[in-house]
């Protein structure tokens, strides 16, 4: 099945380096993904900085890095938080200080414009209607191909109220009939990390939005004190390729780990391209071969249920130094990604990417 199929860069936590950002731009061209979009919540000029001048380094990078993408063939995107703009008047310097913004993206070539309202408060009167006039001014404006709006309430996953406050009675409704018609809106479906999607549920869904949902699809993302602490390698499952018949498209928030990502994002793909032949285990063992080697792929499945059910935490001193000890010898081989991916396995297991609670609340 054809569908947008492409990458969010959206975790909490490290961020992934710029050679690791442009290496994705050729991987996802090469295996036939659409889109890559950088919205990490560590750039605080995406987010809580947006109102301070963007940074001419930051802005020299994305530029390059777009037009990296579109020499891939992949369309570049860029995830803007204007956190909180709807607690205070949505007026002339907030607009001025919006533009400066959307100027900075027009010139870094941004096709994809994703105009994220999640993790805020959100329970105020008039919610729906403050975020509207926000979204449809930036549409009105800003060069970008497709603009697709992160509400604050993003899934019926009810642990978002306990976080944000109650949402706002006709939320879903507002939005629907009122946001201009060519704006998408991310969904992360039931729950805010969902373990499947149905083709019901997305019916529904769009239904309730007034428009198909682009997918915010939470793995295999391991941000946050209690994710980051497990690696998320088992292939994707619980996401039927007629589902996409529902989408507006798919956007996979990968982990920290940018190479170990690529072995997920590739039975992701696997799976619209099979349909109902689709064999998850195979696909496992195809993807981690392409992405590092035979030896190592065998290594990868054998340690899934330490990486994905035990984790970091229970694992003792010495099983972390035999791990470590296995994927030793693949640091020296440049055989596709398998060094990176050895690395990134013995810094996980060296606690390197362990993000505390202090950092999360902060991004």
């Amino acid at each position: 099945m054809k569908i947008q199929l492409g990458v969010i860069e959206g975790f909490y936590g490290e961020q992934w380096t710029w050679g690791e950002r442009t290496d994705y731009a050729g991987f996802l061209r090469k295996h036939g993904f659409s889109f890559y979009i950088y919205a990490p919540k560590a750039d605080g000029y995406l987010r809580k900085k947006w109102r301070e001048p963007f940074p001419k380094v930051l802005e020299e990078k994305l530029t390059k890095l777009a037009g990296q993408c579109h020499s891939a063939g992949i369309e570049f995107g860029i995830g803007f938080s204007p956190y909180e703009i709807y607690l205070s008047a949505f007026d002339l310097e907030a607009k001025r200080l919006l533009q400066n913004r959307l100027d900075a993206f027009n010139r870094i070539g941004v096709d994809k414009l994703g105009i994220l309202m999640d993790d805020m408060k959100g329970d105020l009167p008039g919610l729906a209607e403050k975020q509207i006039e926000v979204v449809n001014w930036i549409a009105a404006r800003s060069k970008a191909k497709q603009f697709i709006f992160c509400p604050t309430y993003y899934s019926l996953d009810p642990v978002l109220e306990k976080l944000f406050g109650k949402m706002p009675e006709g939320y879903f409704g507002k939005l629907g009939s009122e946001l201009d018609k060519k704006v998408s809106m991310f969904w992360t479906g039931e729950l805010v990390c969902s373990k499947a999607y149905s083709e019901e549920h997305l019916r529904s869904t769009a239904e309730k939005l007034g428009r198909k949902p682009l997918l915010w699809d939470n793995y295999p993302v391991n941000d946050g004190p209690r994710m980051c602490k497990f690696l998320h390698l088992r292939p994707a499952t619980g996401r039927p390729a007629e589902i996409g018949n529902w989408l507006a498209g798919h956007a996979v928030n990968p982990m920290n780990q940018a190479a170990l990502s690529k072995i997920v994002l590739l039975t992701m793909k696997a799976g619209y391209e099979q349909g109902a032949s689709y064999n998850p285990e195979k696909a496992f063992r195809k993807a981690a071969g392409m992405v590092t080697c035979h030896d190592m792929a065998l290594l990868l499945e054998r340690d899934l249920p330490a990486f994905m059910d035990r984790g970091l935490d229970a694992l003792t001193d010495d099983e972390k130094n035999s791990l470590k000890a296995d994927y030793a010898p693949f640091l020296e081989l440049r055989e596709n990604d398998t060094a990176a991916a050895a690395r990134e396995v013995i810094d996980w297991l060296s606690g390197r990417y362990n993000v505390t609670k202090d950092l999360f609340i902060t991004q």
